[in-house]
């Protein structure tokens, strides 16, 4: 196991991240969609390992948003790999939503993982396409509380703007929110959105592109802020394996919801 970093929070700022890990298949090539997808049905021997050189890196965060995670299959090795990645990096608190329960084949999931007490933790059925969730976690009391939301948004058009609809519902009436995940869509998009942006008044960061992790074009994976909280540093790790990049946010918090993740 990695060392045990503590929060961040008594510097009044998060460290956050977000990673499509895309089961610990090591994508560097469109070919390898084709000739690795063996991995998404068959377990590789070198996945642990590859599990393993994630949480070093997952370590350095106090909340991680994780997605296409496995939650303990054939293909895995019967790994939960929510449950894992939280165990070697060193999180005291860690939750898995199954999205889509293939049985012994596959089991498709979200994650979250945190150095922070959650204070409540609900798990959503998004509309649209088969196996799309997202977690809501909440952070504290009152409404000086920090909401952090992980998702995964369907391919079509046509499904996310269906998702967005949902997700501006429970967004709404929140004050302090962080919308993090494989939104399968650039910002532009999401500005695009009316409801959406109503719902959280956005303060944008510029992402670079994360996908595809190895000659990344497009900004699918986002980090969103609502207005109330500041990025301070903006990264775009190195490729781990997967087809998507992680992307790190340091988010600097006001003083009454630092007040009350403290209490945590």
């Amino acid at each position: 196991m990695s060392g045990t970093p503590v929060s961040s929070i008594d510097q009044g700022h998060l460290r956050l991240l977000t990673f499509n890990l895309q089961v610990g298949i090591q994508t560097s090539a469109y070919h390898h969609y084709l000739t690795r997808s063996w991995q998404h049905v068959l377990p590789n021997p070198r996945r642990k390992n590859r599990l393993d050189l994630m949480s070093q890196v997952l370590g350095a965060f106090d909340i991680v948003g994780l997605q296409e995670a496995d939650g303990g299959s054939f293909r895995s090795g019967n790994v939960n790999q929510v449950e894992y990645l939280a165990r070697q990096a060193g999180f005291p608190h860690h939750f898995q939503q199954l999205n889509r329960n293939l049985g012994r084949v596959a089991q498709h999931s979200n994650g979250l993982l945190s150095r922070l007490r959650p204070t409540q933790i609900e798990e959503h059925r998004l509309p649209g396409a088969r196996g799309r969730g997202a977690i809501h976690t909440r952070f504290g009391n009152g409404e000086d509380a920090l909401h952090v939301f992980v998702a995964h948004l369907a391919l079509s058009n046509r499904g996310r703007l269906r998702q967005l609809d949902y997700l501006s519902k429970l967004i709404e009436p929140l004050r302090h929110v962080i919308v993090m995940g494989d939104l399968n869509c650039t910002q532009e998009q999401l500005l695009a959105h009316g409801p959406f942006c109503a719902s959280l008044p956005l303060n944008p960061i510029p992402l670079p592109p994360s996908y595809p992790a190895w000659q990344p074009r497009r900004a699918l994976d986002h980090i969103l802020l609502s207005r109330t909280l500041t990025a301070e540093r903006v990264q775009v790790l190195d490729q781990l394996f997967s087809d998507h990049l992680p992307i790190a946010v340091d988010v600097r918090l006001p003083p009454t919801c630092i007040e009350a993740l403290i209490k945590l």
